[in-house]
């Protein structure tokens, strides 16, 4: 279970304006206008941060409906983790890389595509296997020169 402010920082560091995070100043700005009430930069901060920890339900819309996602996001943890899912999905396809597989993906039958996922299955495995016996986590980066 993950607590509001793991769930705000959650949004900051996952939905992006621009290629950026949003600043305080932008998402306080926003929310006021979507509520029509007031939201200081210094109260999502601390929303973010955990200093402030029970938010009205109208600050909980705000915050949600600027982000986009369901105001359910901030109490049900089975939302939450369905919207982590697409966040991660959505961030996965900005990147040029992962995007061109899967554009190249689609244009395949079931059996290439049954194909590609074995692959990349395989490699996933080959890549955890090398950063265990390095002592660094699966998804952390290998540094080139290695």
């Amino acid at each position: 279970m993950s607590s509001l402010a793991g769930k705000v920082d959650k949004l900051f560091t996952t939905i992006r304006a621009n290629g950026r995070e949003y600043t305080y100043e932008e998402v306080a700005r926003g929310c006021s206008e979507l509520s029509g009430g007031t939201f200081s930069k210094t109260y999502v901060w601390q929303l973010r941060t955990g200093q402030r920890t029970n938010p009205t339900k109208r600050h909980l819309e705000a915050l949600a409906a600027f982000f986009r996602v369901p105001v359910a996001y901030f109490f049900d943890d089975d939302t939450a983790d369905r919207v982590d899912s697409q966040l991660a999905l959505a961030s996965a396809m900005g990147n040029a890389e992962v995007r061109d597989i899967a554009l190249r993906a689609m244009s395949m039958d079931d059996s290439g595509r049954k194909s590609l996922a074995r692959i990349i299955r395989e490699v996933s495995k080959m890549h955890a296997t090398t950063a265990a016996a390095r002592g660094r986590q699966p998804n952390e980066p290998v540094d080139s020169e290695e």
